[in-house]
């Protein structure tokens, strides 16, 4: 099986590429994140129309999480049970599903925006409520992954320059500790293998020229169970997504699993 996760960064702009992509790769299950658009305008027929079928979280212009798969969807889970709210409401950033002999997360979480800003402190609950969420079948013998954009980077080899991150989100030492308790549930970081760089990033910013100089940074993760890293037979970053006019700045990592 070929299974992937990608912050598309608007499923409406990349929507071409996206369908052009799966086609090309023959990717059986995509997570996908930040589809900034309501479930109602999801393109899940242009999607059944290449043979896969959609479980979709999102509500509106912000946020949004998918999973599409050709190998079935059950037992669907639209939001991370126990998650807490921002300003009153549940924020559309995780969806769940068995598909074919996997059982998937695609999550996409909080930002954080400023580590003395409310979304931080909601940003850290988050990540409480998804190990919580996440801790059974992370310890159980089914394959099981949670692939997404988890916003941290979780060493300083995963940006491009530690020194300009300092005091700042994605990379402070709550975020990483959070992240590391997700994975004493049971799951094991996939490392993706490196194509051009000696470091796979997977996010680089739009402005100053962020990726042709490889200015990125390593926060799109598939954290597996030991099932589902054992099968594990390849997993790299496709950078030629994150090439070309009308890119997401994010690229899809791949994971291949023999099953």
């Amino acid at each position: 099986m070929r299974i992937a996760t990608w912050n598309v960064n608007s499923i409406t702009a990349r929507l071409p590429r996206l369908l052009a992509w799966l086609e090309a790769t023959g990717t059986d299950v995509l997570c996908i994140q930040e589809t900034k658009t309501t479930a109602e305008q999801f393109p899940a027929d242009e999607l059944r129309e290449l043979g896969y079928a959609s479980a979709v979280n999102a509500t509106g212009r912000w946020n949004g999480v998918a999973l599409v798969s050709k190998v079935g969807l059950e037992d669907v889970v639209t939001g991370l049970p126990g998650g807490p709210a921002y300003d009153g409401a549940e924020e559309p950033r995780a969806v769940s599903a068995t598909c074919g002999p996997l059982r998937l997360w695609s999550v996409y979480v909080p930002n954080g925006r400023e580590v003395d800003h409310a979304h931080y402190a909601y940003k850290l609950q988050w990540f409480e409520a998804l190990k919580a969420a996440v801790a059974t079948d992370a310890a159980g013998p089914r394959p099981f992954a949670v692939l997404g954009d988890f916003n941290v980077a979780p060493t300083d080899d995963d940006v491009w320059d530690p020194s300009l991150f300092v005091g700042a989100t994605h990379v402070s030492e709550p975020e990483r500790a959070a992240l590391a308790a997700l994975r004493e549930t049971g799951l094991t970081d996939v490392m993706p293998r490196p194509l051009k760089y000696a470091h796979p990033f997977t996010y680089w910013d739009y402005r100053q020229l962020g990726f042709p100089k490889n200015r990125g940074m390593r926060i799109d993760l598939v954290y597996g169970n030991e099932p589902f890293a054992k099968a594990v037979s390849d997993s790299y970053v496709d950078r030629e997504e994150r090439k070309g006019k009308g890119a997401s700045d994010h690229a899809p990592v791949v994971v291949d699993l023999d099953v």
